[in-house]
């Protein structure tokens, strides 16, 4: 089985332009994201794919790979599939450009599940984590999911799912990290089908999965990363730089 890694990266971003390419501590937070990729260890190849010559030659002149996008696209998934297309690949692991503290055990888990799969039933996988903090999991920057007993996700949303309606009960909030794994037909299928109405309200992408009948297998991690979104995201990295290991 092939098992690629691949981290689309936009240049522009609404909320913090140039984010990809701002320095956390001694290299960009893109380079971060490729090299720790690559230190895993667990993939046949890592590529960055991006609309950006400055994101490319970033990563092409310190020793990476990089696509050039050739089209316009909505999310993550579809910049991927567009260059995919050409890769000879059974898996596609989808890390976020602007994750850069990227750890080998949650990645391990996701691939181990296709690599156990021997009927090929599971298409798409990605990775959540227990929210207790009461704020963050009333904010709607933080995406909510919840899942069946089969751990297959039932609905992403922004808004608090599930609702304790009676608090009599303490449930488990759970929150979606955006680092996907899928397969490669599914995949090049996710970019033909049209945006559909859940996905367009909610602005989460893989609701388009679940609104086309394809299950998504969800995988439990403590892992607690740092998002860059923001300049005080980027200060909350650099702070947690020195620990990173």
């Amino acid at each position: 089985m092939k098992i690629v890694a691949m981290i689309p990266a936009r240049y522009a971003a609404t909320r913090f332009p140039a984010k990809l390419m701002q320095i956390l501590g001694d290299k960009t937070v893109i380079r971060h994201t490729h090299d720790n990729t690559l230190a895993t260890g667990l993939f046949d190849d890592v590529f960055v794919v991006t609309d950006s010559e400055i994101i490319y030659d970033e990563i092409t002149n310190n020793g990476g790979k990089a696509v050039m996008s050739k089209g316009q696209h909505e999310s993550g998934s579809d910049r991927i599939a567009e260059a995919v297309v050409v890769i000879d690949v059974d898996v596609i692991v989808n890390v976020q450009g602007d994750e850069p503290f990227v750890k080998k055990e949650p990645l391990e888990r996701l691939i181990n599940l296709f690599e156990e799969d021997t009927e090929n039933k599971i298409q798409v996988a990605s990775l959540m984590q227990v929210l207790t903090d009461e704020k963050l999991i009333a904010d709607p920057n933080y995406v909510k999911v919840v899942v069946d007993r089969n751990m297959n996700a039932m609905m992403f949303s922004r808004s608090v799912i599930p609702y304790n309606r009676d608090g009599k009960i303490t449930p488990t909030y759970y929150e979606h990290i955006g680092v996907y794994a899928f397969r490669k037909p599914v995949l090049i299928k996710f970019t033909n089908w049209s945006m559909t109405p859940l996905e367009a309200v909610e602005k989460i992408e893989c609701l388009r999965y679940l609104e086309n009948g394809v299950p998504i297998k969800m995988v439990v991690t403590d892992y607690m990363g740092i998002e860059i979104d923001t300049p005080e995201d980027l200060e909350k990295a650099a702070a947690k730089l020195d620990s990173y290991v």
